[in-house]
């Protein structure tokens, strides 16, 4: 099985919280919170991955494009 990251925000600490999902599953697994000043581009396309989830206008296509944006961009500072 293949493991999907997933991705939130806490606006407060201004962080991006990274967690792991087997593809099948629903455990998951917290990795890790990363910094908006270590990472600005991953915090910023992760709020854009949350806006577009909370969009009134939800379109899935987009979402997972804008997913995998994400997972490329924490794969490339891992």
């Amino acid at each position: 099985m293949s493991k999907e990251f997933l991705f939130a925000i806490n606006t407060d600490t201004e962080e991006v919280i990274i967690s792991e999902s087997a593809t099948g599953t629903n455990k998951i697994k917290y990795i890790e919170h990363i910094k908006k000043s270590d990472s600005d581009m991953l915090y910023h396309a992760v709020n854009t991955l949350t806006c577009i989830a909370k969009s009134a206008k939800y379109d899935v296509t987009i979402f997972r494009k804008m997913d995998k944006v994400c997972q490329l961009m924490y794969n490339s500072y891992k």
